[in-house]
């Protein structure tokens, strides 16, 4: 079937070869023997089969088969059922996909949807050194968590590239739209990246307390890495992200002080224009007692007393920076 990547059957860290899905169970009888199979993206039938070789609980199957479930670990009386969001970089963007992990005490499958990364070097990392594979299918599932795990990292960096190209037009004293919206979307991103990455440290937290069947004490502190790992992984996403939202406070903070200074210009040049129109505005009044109208001296006077009180007032608005 080509929905099966792999199904390799191991015991004391020693891969004893593929083994056919009609024959998985007959293998997990065999003491210190456990089966690690990969599938990707398989049908109704071909998730049935697997539930009855590995005898797992059919709620946990149905979530298996229908993707978009949020990234958790449940517990069944045989078997732990984990989801992990996972994401990688195509084309400079980032997809995202699922994987579904059922781990046993003799057991780990795997269930890929969506965009997602084989696990192929995954378990060819494992076999180099088959050590890891001696302590049985809890190794297998760290190994599988790190790899999920490490495929975050690249889109951190990413995302950060995208921040240091578009953080010189953030300074900019005028309102840009597009700037404003590259830095909502990349937000908008990190936050995808946050609700994919935080579940893992939660997952790898409970993996460390409980489940002893499945993971022994002696591999807690691998999982106790990967929590340090994605914690670390966490904290870059929220640092970046209060930059985000300092940047974009500071942006319009920029673009609103230079309005104000606009609004300042037209007022100092309002206060000036004031000064002729109040004058002008007078002799438009039709009263006949105004000496000043028969005066010769009147109009030049007038004009230059108009001109000197604005001449005052720009000086005085230039000096205070209004004009």
């Amino acid at each position: 079937m080509t929905s099966i990547v792999n199904s390799v059957a191991y015991r004391d860290g020693q891969d004893l070869g593929e083994v056919p899905l009609d024959q998985i169970s007959d293998v997990l009888r065999q003491p210190g023997t456990f089966v690690w199979l990969g599938l990707h993206e398989p049908d109704d039938v071909l998730l049935l089969k697997i539930q009855g070789e590995f005898g797992l609980h059919e709620l946990a199957v149905e979530d298996a088969h229908h993707a978009h479930q949020r990234p958790k670990i449940e517990a069944y009386s045989n078997s732990l059922f984990i989801v992990l969001k996972t994401a990688q970089l195509e084309g400079g963007a980032v997809v995202y996909g699922e994987t579904h992990l059922f781990v046993g005490a003799n057991f780990l499958v795997s269930v890929r949807h969506g965009a997602s990364s084989s696990y192929a070097q995954v378990l060819q990392r494992c076999e180099v050194g088959n050590k890891g594979l001696r302590k049985g299918p809890g190794f297998a599932l760290y190994a599988l968590l790190d790899f999920v795990a490490d495929n975050y990292q690249p889109i951190v960096a990413q995302f950060e590239q995208d921040f240091e190209a578009i953080e010189t037009d953030i300074f900019k004293d005028r309102y840009d739209g597009l700037v404003i919206e590259r830095l909502y979307m990349l937000k908008r991103r990190l936050l995808e990246l946050r609700n994919a990455a935080l579940p893992l440290a939660d997952i790898s937290a409970e993996l460390m307390r409980l489940h002893e069947d499945v993971i022994p004490k002696e591999l807690r502190a691998y999982f106790r890495d990967i929590q340090d790992h994605v914690s670390r992984l966490v904290g870059q996403v929220d640092g970046m992200r209060d930059m985000l939202t300092t940047a974009m406070q500071v942006n319009l903070a920029l673009v609103a002080n230079n309005q104000n200074e606009v609004v300042k210009r037209l007022a100092g040049w309002g206060a000036i224009l004031a000064i002729p129109t109040v004058v002008f505005s007078l002799y438009g009044m039709n009263f006949e007692d105004m000496p000043e109208l028969t005066w010769r001296a009147g109009y030049p006077l007038a004009v230059g007393a108009t001109l000197l009180g604005c001449v005052f007032v720009y000086r005085r608005l230039r000096r205070a920076g209004w004009v």
